[in-house]
């Protein structure tokens, strides 16, 4: 070997796991561990072996953010991140989930950059507490649309 070659190493993937231990507030825990147990039967995982862990962004961040419109879970699947609300569907909580993902956007990009890269393709997901009461073609129907993001009943992945 030429001694003009130089050694190159490098970095390592940015993992899930690194992302969020970026973030001292944030506690990562095991598979869908932070995901309220009522919750997890809307969440359908087609590999759970490529789970990466999950964190509830709104308790965590309950002291030191009180009164902003926090957003509510992070799971890392295949090192990618997406970022989960269970909210009641009904057209008078548009706003409110719209305004949680404008502050979920800002949040990530101040202080979770990193968690941030590894957004997935879709990565902002709500999902319904109940039923799905916003009719499609109404005007909150299509403001939320506007905004990217429509309630589901449930998340498949």
């Amino acid at each position: 070997m030429s001694s003009n070659v130089k050694n190159r190493t490098k970095a390592a993937p940015l993992t899930f796991n690194d992302a969020v231990n970026k973030v001292p507030s944030l506690i990562l825990k095991d598979g869908l561990g932070a995901i309220k147990a009522g919750y997890r039967d809307k969440l359908h995982i087609k590999e759970p072996r490529k789970l990466c862990g999950s964190v509830d962004i709104d308790k965590d961040l309950q002291a030191s953010e009180p009164h902003s419109a926090r957003w509510d879970y992070a799971i890392g699947h295949g090192e990618k991140a997406y970022f989960i609300e269970f909210h009641p569907a009904d057209t008078s909580n548009v706003k409110e989930v719209i305004k949680k993902l404008e502050w979920l956007k800002t949040w990530l990009k101040s202080t979770a950059s990193q968690l941030d890269k590894l957004k997935a393709e879709k990565p902002y997901h709500w999902i319904a507490s109940g039923r799905i009461n916003i009719l499609p073609g109404s005007r909150e129907y299509r403001l939320c649309v506007s905004k990217g993001i429509t309630p589901k009943e449930s998340f498949h992945i």
